[in-house]
């Protein structure tokens, strides 16, 4: 145990990568007695009764932790932030935080509090303020140094398949799922079919599995994918723009793999995660440039059909489409 001495009266623990926040807590929670930390909800607590809190002192006659968790509101189902501490309670923590608890540790944790939030600035005054964010971009490679801490290999297309499943957004779940996937693992590789076969979706729509099975040519897994999207209440105009933005994507690698530029600095060009790029070139590269003109007709053909041009179904006119843009090389209709 570190020397009392050595604390924060209050320290603000900010960001988006909550495995790294947990951690943060966990580290602090070890310079005290466990009968001597309190853990509370700000949505449950107002600034005034955690004051009270870190001023009734401890029982044990022992230093004290006070952690506020989600001092900035918690995400509903619209992923927004609700029932954050409004102004009165940070006033009351700022009042506090000018002649704090001598024995107390306040530890508020937040998600995405600004740099000059009024909390920010006096927490900075008063103690420490530590961030702990990541960039929504890089989310593939935290994935992969993650499987890598846990001592297996994951390869980009896992890696990119495990946040298109669970999402960019909740760090702790993708943490969860890694070391599930490495358990699995036992330390061999791990690949995007591993990732598919053990992760269920958390996403509402996993529309990637679509596009990905069409551009590995898997016919019969994209009508299976299509199928399991209609019973989810995917429409088919919806479906045909994924793909179609698919192709757009692969086209432009193409045209610009073909002009010399590696699949990093191509996907940096067009804007493009790195990891997400080089999925995608790899997939171009299955492609003629002749194949993916005529698969850009033949969608262009369902979106005709789709907008009244034909009297089938649009479920049956999407997997028809389907069907001919996901075609090997040299393979005839109906063939």
């Amino acid at each position: 145990m570190a020397e009392s001495h050595a604390l924060k009266p209050v320290y603000l623990i900010n960001g988006s990568d909550r495995p790294k926040i947990e951690t943060a807590v966990q580290r602090l929670r070890r310079h005290f007695d466990p009968q001597s930390v309190d853990l509370v909800s700000a949505q449950e607590m107002s600034g005034a009764d955690v004051v009270d809190l870190c001023n009734a002192g401890s029982l044990f006659g022992d230093r004290r932790l006070v952690v506020v968790d989600r001092v900035d509101g918690r995400r509903n189902a619209d992923d927004r932030l609700v029932q954050a501490w409004k102004a009165a309670d940070i006033a009351a923590i700022s009042a506090y935080l000018a002649s704090p608890a001598p024995a107390t540790t306040l530890a508020l944790l937040s998600e995405a509090l600004k740099k000059d939030a009024p909390l920010v600035k006096a927490v900075a005054k008063a103690g420490q303020v530590l961030e702990y964010s990541h960039a929504r971009r890089q989310i593939a490679g935290w994935v992969a140094e993650r499987f890598r801490a846990a001592g297996v290999r994951a390869d980009t297309d896992a890696c990119v398949a495990l946040v298109q499943l669970v999402g960019d957004r909740d760090l702790h779940a993708l943490a969860t799922e890694i070391d599930k996937v490495a358990t699995w693992a036992g330390g061999e590789p791990v690949g995007q079919r591993e990732i598919e076969l053990l992760v269920a979706p958390r996403q509402e729509t996993p529309i990637f599995q679509l596009t990905d099975a069409w551009a590995q040519r898997e016919t019969g897994r994209v009508l299976s994918i299509s199928e399991m999207l209609f019973e989810r209440g995917e429409a088919a105009p919806r479906l045909a723009g994924a793909i179609a933005g698919h192709l757009s994507k692969l086209r432009q690698l193409k045209r610009l793999g073909g002009a010399g530029l590696s699949a990093r600095d191509a996907a940096a060009r067009l804007r493009m995660h790195p990891f997400y790029g080089e999925k995608l070139a790899r997939q171009a590269e299955g492609f003629s440039e002749e194949e993916l003109d005529r698969a850009t007709v033949r969608l262009s053909e369902l979106d005709l059909a789709l907008k009244g041009g034909s009297r089938l179904a649009p479920d049956l006119e999407l997997q028809r489409a389907l069907v001919d843009v996901s075609r090997e090389p040299g393979r005839l209709p109906g063939s």
